[in-house]
């Protein structure tokens, strides 16, 4: 059987994740698959990089799946994305992939975003694609605090206490924050970089950041946090919205 990569799409706002749900609660996993599904006969299991939580968002995820039936690429992803209608998934990309491609334990490096707004006006344009606050936050500050986190490190601290990983420790390639004005206030863009994250990692870590921005914490207070290994030494977690995954990293790029 044939097997197939995606480079995916999506709007998170109506979907309880990524991974299939029970009770029929809407998922992108289960969109694709129902897309497949009138495609191709029998049930179709499609495999993702990451399976991302309720409500974020993807502008660079990869799926793959084996089809009984060879497709031509460009065909294949024009025939999903009539059939996704209207759900708010879109596949960018389509390609035929090695038998042992997987697309989650074939990657090397997951890239996401998070995009928070500063500003007193309401996010007309951008709600629930953003986490806005309503404070001026010091960027300065919030790159002193993410200096502490990059490299390899125990992240107990920065991890959901329903996390399945079997360790907390993991290396952080980088946090690059960057400051972009607009109308009325600042979006502030964190882009992290990993092998692969730990459940709540990207949330955790923003949500501390963000106390240090607003001058709640100082920086120094983030390796404390890290140090200490605790959950409870967290600081607040910040919803979903606004997290984007943007990126996975293979040997070779399977859409090139």
């Amino acid at each position: 059987m044939p097997r197939y990569a995606f480079r995916i799409e999506y709007d998170g706002m109506p979907f309880q994740g990524w991974q299939r749900q029970a009770a029929g609660q809407p998922s992108v996993q289960a969109a694709v698959e129902t897309a497949l599904a009138r495609l191709t006969p029998g049930p179709v299991t499609v495999a993702a990089a990451g399976r991302t939580d309720a409500g974020v968002h993807a502008t660079g995820q990869v799926a793959h799946c084996d089809l009984p039936r060879d497709w031509d690429p460009f065909r294949l992803a024009e025939a999903l994305n009539w059939h996704l209608k209207p759900a708010p998934v879109a596949v960018l990309a389509c390609a035929r992939v090695a038998d042992d491609f997987h697309a989650r334990f074939a990657a090397l490096e997951r890239r996401y975003t998070f995009r928070l707004l500063s500003r007193r006006a309401p996010a007309a344009l951008d709600a629930g694609r953003v986490w806005q606050v309503r404070h001026p936050l010091d960027i300065a500050a919030m790159r002193d605090g993410a200096a502490h986190l990059v490299g390899r490190h125990d992240f107990t601290t920065f991890r959901s206490t329903l996390c399945q990983a079997a360790s907390p420790v993991k290396t952080l390639d980088e946090i690059g924050i960057e400051a972009h004005a607009v109308p009325g206030g600042t979006e502030y863009r964190f882009h992290l970089r990993a092998r692969s994250f730990l459940h709540n990692q990207v949330r955790s870590i923003v949500g501390t950041l963000e106390r240090v921005g607003a001058g709640g914490w100082p920086p120094a207070r983030v390796a404390a946090a890290l140090a200490a290994r605790d959950r409870a030494a967290c600081g607040p977690v910040c919803p979903p919205q606004g997290l984007y995954l943007t990126g996975v990293r293979y040997p070779a790029d399977p859409f090139a």
